[in-house]
Formats: C-alpha cells, sequence, structure tokens
C-alpha cells in the first residue's frame, strides 16, 4: 500500500477521535449514559476508525507497533453485529482510556510521513 493511502487512512482516525472528543467534551460517565443521541454519534465514529483500521491492513502495526490495532479492527464487528449488546461502560473506557494513547500514535505516525 502506498504511504499515500495509509496517510489516508491514518488522518480518518485522527479526524474520528477528534469528532468524538468533540462529541463528549464537557460531558461525565453519567451525562454520556443519558445522551443516546452522543452514545449513537460516538459509535458511529468508532465504526468509522475501525473501517479505517481495517484498511490499513498490516502498515498499521508498522507505523504504530504499540497499538492493540486487531482489537480496533474487532471493535467494529462488535458494534455492527452485537448492536443490541452494546455497552455504553465499555465505550466510555474506551474514550477516555484508548483513544488518547491511540491519537499519540496517530499524529506520531503521520508526523514521521512529513519529514
Amino acid at each position: 500500500m502506498p504511504f499515500e493511502d495509509a496517510r489516508s487512512h491514518l488522518e480518518d482516525i485522527l479526524e474520528s477521535i477528534h469528532y468524538i472528543q468533540q462529541f463528549v467534551r464537557g460531558m461525565d460517565r453519567e451525562s454520556y449514559f443519558r445522551d443516546e443521541k452522543t452514545q449513537a454519534a460516538v459509535e458511529r465514529k468508532l465504526l468509522i476508525l475501525s473501517e479505517a483500521a481495517i484498511r490499513l491492513k498490516d502498515n498499521a502495526e508498522v507505523l504504530c507497533p504499540e497499538i492493540p490495532w486487531r482489537d480496533i479492527r474487532g471493535s467494529g464487528n462488535w458494534l455492527r453485529h452485537q448492536y443490541d449488546r452494546v455497552d455504553a461502560e465499555t465505550i466510555w473506557n474506551t474514550i477516555q482510556d484508548g483513544l488518547p494513547p491511540l491519537e499519540t500514535a496517530v499524529e506520531r505516525a503521520l508526523g514521521v510521513a512529513k519529514d
């Protein structure tokens, strides 16, 4: 895969993270749990993020080896096929704990690509 394709997918991941951060800005756990519209928006961006990770293929592990790409790719399948069992707590924890290191790694990979 040419790096420009990988770059595009990394940018999609970063954009999805930024949207999610915007969606939940100022919210705490309880307000997120009560806001179904925000939950739906976050889940949509997580689906896009997961699909971009799938499209990165093995480049993901090369560009950001510290990230659990298999889990990220699998989360999209879970959101699509287990939609009736999506747990708001798991999603909230992903937003708080999983997205910041992914954001940092993707920004670093994109920065390295500029050199």
